[in-house]
């Protein structure tokens, strides 16, 4: 399990007095950013190969408040990685400094090809990192199918 601490700052708060919901999402990031970076998928490697990282959807679950100078220690599990490594599932957790879970994040994304804008498998360097990434209890072999799992599907205006 990966993990990074964040200290809640006045930008991370609500009207509400609590971590706001742009702030969980500032942190997941981060987090996932630092996950790839610490196993070969740094912004420079994405780059050289003209793909970058996209998400489908976020869903997110709150238990407990947190509040202005808290210290809070987000994780990152992977949950789901397709075979071809073009589709990837991310497990975010967040905790106090007392170790109790405060939210849960099911992230769904995939990767894009920077120039073509449309999906792209990885290259064959990257997914040989990819199938060394360390994997959560409740991993899942990702498929097309999973992206539309939600029932969740586009429907135009026109």
């Amino acid at each position: 399990m990966y993990k990074k601490d964040f200290e809640i700052r006045w930008s991370d708060v609500d009207a509400n007095s609590h971590l706001a919901n742009s702030a969980y999402v500032n942190f997941m990031s981060h987090t996932r950013v630092g996950f790839l970076n610490e196993h070969g998928f740094s912004m420079r490697e994405l780059i050289a190969h003209g793909i970058g990282p996209v998400v489908f959807s976020e869903q997110i679950y709150y238990f407990k408040e947190s509040f202005l100078g808290q210290t809070i220690t987000v994780t990152l599990a992977v949950s789901g990685l397709s075979d071809d490594g073009m589709l990837f599932k991310f497990e975010h957790n967040f905790y106090n400094e007392k170790g109790k879970h405060l939210a849960t994040c099911d992230i769904l994304g995939a990767w894009i090809d920077l120039k073509a804008r449309s999906l792209t498998v990885l290259p064959e360097s990257l997914k040989a990192l990819m199938k060394q990434f360390p994997k959560s209890e409740n991993f899942k072999v990702l498929t097309k199918a999973d992206t539309r799992s939600s029932g969740k599907v586009p429907k135009n205006l026109s």
